[in-house]
Formats: structure tokens, C-alpha cells, sequence
């Protein structure tokens, strides 16, 4: 053993990432790597006891939005809170770079919309010390962080810096645009980025309705990028799209596969609109890969979801006329007219004024009380409706008075997407589907209405342990699943195994606690802002290069993490 370890885990149940059988052995860990597995292993300058304990690879998260947090946060929760040591930021085709300094407000407005942080907050974090992508990256790469930051060009981004406001109002791009867009996407991706981004869905809009940028680029467009991404031979192209016209759009994605000669990723969801379509989208994946193509489709392992609540962004009451009037007021203030037994009468007397879309939030049939911890797989039976219905009360009712409890900081849970028959068993189809990633946890958006970065421990615990409506998956598989599968899938070879000369990215795991907390408010952003945030049980130590960074949940003020840069 050519250096003494700095690290040394004895007696610990090792589950590599390779999906194998797990196995009892010490670990020892010098100069970041991981220096040798089992035999007469010396003395470690430190030594964790992990004797009983499962020891994992760090998981490897390749779909966040911390493209604004790791700017002004060393770290970056709650996606580290969960085991997370390296995170992909620069999704779906939104980012900060490159960006013109006439340009900023247009794109916190566009990130506003599209991912729910508030212009606040980033007009207050952002230091906008960079002009360029490669000036970004040089910004990022100056700090230090507790998980390792790798990046993708974000093409509305690149929309907007290349055609200005023809860009953002979506117009065509000329063949002069096309070129310096794909010349800009190279850059990217020689100066580190490990790939490109873009949106086709109509979800995405700035507050003001306005669609990204990038909805419904032209093929001309896109081909150009990806012969940039040939011709550099580096990255993959992440695309998230409604697929209104799935055979056409697929064939497009197909196209751009062939083109580029790089991996796609696709974000994969059943929509209730078409809860089989999602079966077809995987067909055609498995016969593009069978071609020769290198396609997968990006898996979430619960329900895209929505959180409500008085304190949080949105609640069933946010478009009736009385709740809007105090829709402003400090979380406090408003508590008081809530409880207020007039104001709650005539709140719940009142329709709600918005659009269809927003009105999604009186789905009483799909809401349901989350609870701590949380079911994130609830019954029918457990529903607003059904409450109300058993109770001989109005829906209305019964989810005013649960949003109250707690000091009024109860959460109700509403299933989007995932859920159309009101249980996982389709999740479950998409995780064991050889061509997924698991993926979308989102963190760093949706801050005030979601908290999905805690995705990779609800893998964990509620697909091999926890699960009591269907059958559960190997933890070892899944650990393969979180790991060594996404690190690959992002061309990060050096980790997401338990290997000697593998990266120590590790985490230490009491398994039989692993559980995860209800989420609650914390006011920690710039100027204030808040987010969701939510806790996990379990995690007796998380180590990226080496270093503990976390030790039972909580920060040792160890930062080795870096930016990462594509070979």
C-alpha cells in the first residue's frame, strides 16, 4: 500500500454499483481515490466503524437546476441532505449562460416562471461575474462546494444571447443564428460542459405566460447544435418535450441521435391525458437503441407532484377573491385572517377565478394530506373527496381545516403526473425498463412547491424496503440505479463504484432508519426567500473525495467538491 489512508471504513456491508451481491469488507481511502478493498488494511488517519451499515457509492443526480445556488451556496441541499455527490445542473434548455449583461432580467424572469425561484431572490444571489459560458464555468470553478457541479449548455439561454429579443419571442433562427449557436454549443463543451439542454414543453413560461424560448425550434436548428456535438465528440443532448404529436416529435429526437452521434435523454412521465403513451415513447427508444442510436428515457421514481399549503406557493385557495387579497402578507399576518372563523366562511363560499391550469389545485379527488413521513403512494380511500364524503363534509372543508394544522403549515399532496390509476405500479414499469435513468428530482427549483431532490433516498427506501402495494426491487439493483448507471450515462467513469481507483464518493447507511421527514419552509435564500426543504434519517456519513462532509445529517464544513469538466 504505497501511501498510509487517510480514511479507513471497517466491517462495512459494501454494495459496489455493480448491482451484485453486497459483501462485508474494510475500505480504505487515500488522496480522494479509494486505495484498497478488504486484506491487512493499516490504520486510517481517521476511521469510521461501520459495522452493520451498508456502504454505498455517492449517488450521482442528473437532473437539478442549481444553476443559480451555486453561485452564492457552498452547499447544495437538499439534494447533499440525501446522499448526492455529484449533481448535473443546466436542465431543460435554462441557465444563466451565456448571458449579454442587457440580457439578465430576461433570463431570471424566464428561470422565475420555468422554475419557480423567485426574481428576488436572484436578481439579490446572482453575482453575474461571468459573460460567457466558459466565463461561467471559470466562475463556479473558483468555489468550492460540498458535492461535485457539472453543467450543460442551457439552449434557451444560448437562444436569447444569439438573437436577442427575436430569440425569446421564438422567432426562426437564420442560417447566420444556426451557426453561431452550434459554434457557442462547442464552446461549451470544450471549456467542460457534459452536455446541452433544451424544453419543448408548454409548461415552461415566464409569470407573465410567456413561452420559452426554445418551444418548437425548428429541426434546422437543433441539427446544427448537434453536429457541433459530433464534431467535439463530447456530451449528451437532454430534452424534455408534452409529445402532443409523439411520433413526429420522437422521430425528430431519433433524428437528432443520428446527427449527433451523442446520447439522448428524454424526460419519460405518464400524463393522465394519455396514460399509455409513455408504453409507446419506450417502445420506440428500445428500437432506436437496437439500431444503433443511444437513447434513454428520464424516469422519476414517484409522482411529479405538487405541494400545497398556506405557507407554501400555492394552495386550493389562491384563486378565490378573499384569500388574493391577503395572498401578500407575511405567513404570520395571513394566519391570522385564516383562523379567523368569518374569513374562513367566506373563503370557502367563494369560486375560484383563474385559468384551468392553475385550477388544478381543487382536485380534491387526487389531493391528499402528506403527512411525516410521507406517503407519497397514498390509497383513494386516504383523499380529500373521500373525506369529505365519509365525513359528510365538502371537500373545501376538509382540506381548509388540514392545511391548518400544525400552526398552519399543513401540506397537502397532489400527484400530476405518475398517478393515473392511484398507485406506482407504472413507476415501477419505467424504473425496471433497461433504457431509463432514474432522474428529476429538480433540485434547486420548484422551491416553494415541490421538494423532489430527496427522490434518491424514496428510491431506496420505498422500492426495496418500504412499499407495501407491489413488489419491491433488490437494493443492490437500486443502488446500481442511482449510481453507477447515471455516472456512466454522463460520460463520469471515475465514480459510482465501490472500486480501488475509483473516486471516494461514498455514502455510509443505517438502512433500517433510512426514512425520509416531512418537508417544511426554511426563509434561507437571498433577500430572504424561501424554500422547501426536508430532512432524511439515516445517513450516518456522506464522503465526496474522500472527505466527510456530512456525518448524521448534519455539515462537518468540509468542501471538497469542484466543478467537474468533460473530457
Amino acid at each position: 500500500m504505497p501511501a498510509s489512508p487517510s480514511l479507513v471504513i471497517r466491517g462495512a456491508t459494501v454494495v459496489d454499483g455493480t448491482g451484485g451481491d453486497p459483501y462485508e469488507a474494510d475500505v480504505a481511502i487515500a488522496d480522494g481515490v479509494i486505495q484498497a478493498i478488504g486484506g491487512a488494511i493499516p490504520k486510517g488517519a481517521e476511521e469510521i466503524d461501520a459495522r452493520g451499515k451498508l456502504l454505498t457509492p455517492g449517488f450521482v443526480d442528473v437532473h437539478t437546476h442549481y444553476d443559480a445556488q451555486v453561485t452564492w451556496s457552498e452547499r447544495l441541499s437538499p439534494s447533499t441532505w440525501n446522499g448526492v455527490t455529484t449533481v448535473l445542473l443546466g436542465n431543460c434548455g435554462v441557465g444563466f449562460a451565456p448571458c449579454h449583461e442587457n440580457q439578465r432580467e430576461m433570463l431570471v424572469k424566464l428561470m422565475e416562471g420555468v422554475e419557480d425561484i423567485p426574481e428576488v431572490v436572484l436578481t439579490e444571489g446572482l453575482p453575474w461575474n461571468w459573460h460567457t459560458f466558459p466565463d461561467y464555468l471559470n466562475a463556479l470553478a473558483a468555489r468550492r462546494y460540498d458535492a461535485d457541479v457539472a453543467t450543460q449548455v442551457p439552449h434557451a439561454a444560448l437562444r436569447v444571447y444569439v438573437m436577442g429579443e427575436r430569440g425569446a419571442d421564438r422567432e426562426p433562427a437564420t442560417e447566420q443564428d444556426r451557426n453561431r449557436m452550434a459554434e457557442l454549443t462547442a464552446e461549451g463543451l470544450r471549456a467542460g460542459a457534459l452536455g446541452f439542454s433544451t424544453s419543448r414543453t408548454l409548461n415552461h413560461r415566464t409569470l407573465d405566460g410567456k413561452h420559452i424560448p426554445t418551444l418548437r425550434a425548428e429541426e434546422a436548428e437543433l441539427t446544427a447544435i448537434a453536429h457541433a456535438m459530433r464534431d467535439t465528440g463530447r456530451g449528451w443532448m437532454q430534452i424534455v418535450s408534452d409529445f402532443e404529436d409523439q411520433a413526429d416529435e420522437f422521430g425528430l429526437f431519433r433524428r437528432l441521435a443520428a446527427e449527433s452521434t451523442r446520447p439522448v435523454t428524454l424526460t419519460l412521465l405518464q400524463s393522465d391525458a394519455n396514460p399509455n403513451g409513455w408504453r409507446d415513447l419506450l417502445d420506440g427508444i428500445a428500437e432506436a437503441n437496437a439500431a444503433g442510436l443511444r437513447i434513454t428515457g428520464q424516469v422519476r421514481s414517484r409522482p411529479t407532484s405538487v405541494l400545497l399549503g398556506f405557507e407554501l406557493s400555492q394552495n386550493p385557495f389562491m384563486g378565490r377573491p378573499s384569500y388574493k387579497a391577503i395572498a401578500n402578507q407575511a405567513f404570520e399576518q395571513r394566519l391570522v385572517s385564516l383562523r379567523d372563523p368569518a374569513f374562513r366562511a367566506r373563503v370557502l363560499s367563494e369560486a375560484f377565478e383563474g385559468s384551468r391550469r392553475a385550477r388544478r389545485v381543487e382536485r380534491w379527488d387526487r389531493m391528499f394530506p402528506l403527512g411525516d413521513p410521507p406517503d407519497y403512494e397514498p390509497a383513494p380511500e386516504n383523499s380529500v373527496a373521500a373525506r369529505a364524503a365519509r365525513e359528510g363534509r365538502t371537500p373545501e372543508e376538509v382540506a381548509y381545516d388540514l392545511l391548518l394544522e400544525n400552526g398552519g403549515r399543513g401540506i397537502l399532496y397532489l400527484p400530476v403526473t405518475n398517478y393515473a390509476a392511484g398507485n406506482l405500479d407504472v413507476v415501477r414499469d419505467m424504473i425496471a425498463d433497461p433504457n431509463t435513468l432514474i432522474g428529476l428530482g429538480d433540485g434547486g427549483a420548484h422551491v416553494g412547491i415541490m421538494c423532489d431532490a430527496t427522490a434518491t433516498s424514496y428510491t431506496l427506501t420505498h422500492w426495496t424496503r418500504d412499499r407495501g402495494r407491489g413488489a419491491l426491487f433488490p437494493v443492490s439493483w437500486i443502488v446500481k440505479r442511482l449510481t453507477a448507471d447515471n455516472a456512466a450515462a454522463i460520460g463520469l467513469t471515475d465514480r459510482g463504484l465501490v472500486q480501488v481507483g475509483k473516486k471516494a464518493d461514498l455514502n455510509i447507511l443505517d438502512y433500517d432508519k433510512l426514512r425520509l421527514r416531512g418537508p417544511e419552509i426554511v426563509y434561507d435564500l437571498p433577500a430572504g426567500g424561501k424554500r422547501l426543504m426536508q430532512r432524511t434519517e439515516g445517513f450516518e456519513a456522506t464522503i465526496v473525495s474522500g472527505e466527510v462532509v456530512y456525518r448524521g445529517g448534519a455539515p462537518t464544513g468540509a468542501l471538497p467538491g469542484r466543478l467537474v469538466r468533460g473530457t
